[in-house]
């Protein structure tokens, strides 16, 4: 299942991307075997022990030769990522169909992730998308936070639907890039890899990734 920046762009927020971001269910395959079907199609590691990193991060580090796009692929573990899988819809991005995350779910996963860019992409989205089920949003994060032993994920999503509110009533830009600052700064601490969400793992191997090879 496709999650963000495309995910992102295919619900129709305006932004670039250079990468490609996904979630596959963990307990549905290897990554030995995850490995040698993406090289069928020219996706290979594009770091040293991408094995080795995948079984300690959960997240495989793959980039597409021809074009030399990377691809980051997360390995899903919990109860939520397994039922936002469950619900993927099949979206158009470009001249294919491809399984992607639906809007409440991706809103979930960009809380989680927590990084500006990520901050800026769940406002936008709750202003695109007003209707979204927030007592849902905030059940599901609630929940993932407890897992991963970080609350600050839970007073992040507040700050994101205050500055979201505050960007569809025209206030003061200044409280948005506050609201925004503060949140990135807050979601930075570790939590055990193995009851951690794939957007926070994610996240974490974005910023500390190896170089490429």
């Amino acid at each position: 299942m496709v999650i963000g920046g495309i995910a992102v762009i295919a619900h129709g927020v305006q932004r670039m991307t250079t990468d490609i971001d996904v979630v596959i269910q963990g307990d549905a395959v290897s990554v030995k075997s995850l490995i040698n079907v993406l090289r069928q199609h020219d996706i290979v590691p594009r770091i040293e022990d991408a094995a080795g990193f995948a079984a300690a991060n959960l997240v495989l580090l793959t980039r597409h030769r021809p074009t030399e796009v990377d691809l980051d692929l997360s390995f899903g573990w919990t109860a939520f990522e397994h039922e936002a899988l469950a619900v993927r819809a099949s979206t158009r991005y470009g001249g294919v169909l491809v399984p992607m995350v639906r809007v409440d779910e991706l809103l979930v996963f960009k809380a989680m992730a927590g990084r500006p860019r990520d901050i800026d992409d769940a406002v936008t989205l709750l202003t695109l998308y007003p209707g979204i089920d927030l007592a849902s949003v905030r059940s599901r994060l609630s929940m993932l936070a407890q897992l991963a032993e970080a609350p600050e994920l839970v007073r992040g999503l507040e700050m994101i639907i205050r500055t979201a509110a505050a960007q569809q009533t025209r206030r003061n830009p200044s409280e948005q890039v506050s609201a925004r600052g503060t949140r990135a700064k807050a979601v930075r601490s570790p939590a055990a890899v193995a009851k951690t969400p794939s957007a926070l793992r994610r996240g974490k191997a974005k910023r500390k990734r190896p170089p490429s090879s």
